[in-house]
């Protein structure tokens, strides 16, 4: 568990039952593996699938979990060197803001363009030379949580 910048200010905040002094500590659960197909070049294509969250709190000494149709955004790097997350496939499964987002671009995309922003699987790619992929959550509070897998193959 990690601490929060609000256990060195003390007398700044307010004090009540509702602030927590320990984050949220979770892993994402995914489905990582080649999705049978190939790029033009001949190698092997792969796919995620954010299936869920699983989250402890601290507070109630419990893990929940989210299913990940009830999460906000999701991110995926394919090509994670372990130091430097770096965003190239996002989604907002939980989302209903894509109406408003139409209205505003005053524009009307197909159905399988939103379809595709709120889903909970990713483009077919190819992995990057450091040969593994992250993928980072973020909660309804706000929270990063993220998991690292390994390419096979």
């Amino acid at each position: 568990m990690a601490l929060t910048p609000d256990v060195v200010m003390s007398d700044l905040l307010k004090t009540s039952k509702a602030p927590e002094i320990f984050s949220i500590t979770g892993l994402p659960d995914v489905d990582f593996k080649p999705n049978g197909e190939q790029a033009p070049d001949g190698r092997p294509l792969y796919q995620v699938e954010l299936l869920g969250l699983d989250i402890f709190r601290p507070h109630a000494l419990e893990t929940e979990s989210i299913h990940a149709e009830n999460l906000p955004c999701w991110m995926l790097d394919t090509d994670y060197n372990g130091m430097v997350f770096m965003a190239r496939q996002v989604f907002f499964p939980k989302t209903s803001a894509w109406d408003n987002l139409q209205k505003s671009l005053k524009a009307r995309f197909d159905a399988s363009v939103w379809d595709h922003l709120a889903g909970t699987r990713s483009e077919p790619f190819v992995v990057g030379t450091h040969r593994r992929v992250a993928i980072k959550v973020i909660d309804e509070r706000g929270n990063e949580l993220m998991v690292v897998r390994e390419a096979t193959a």
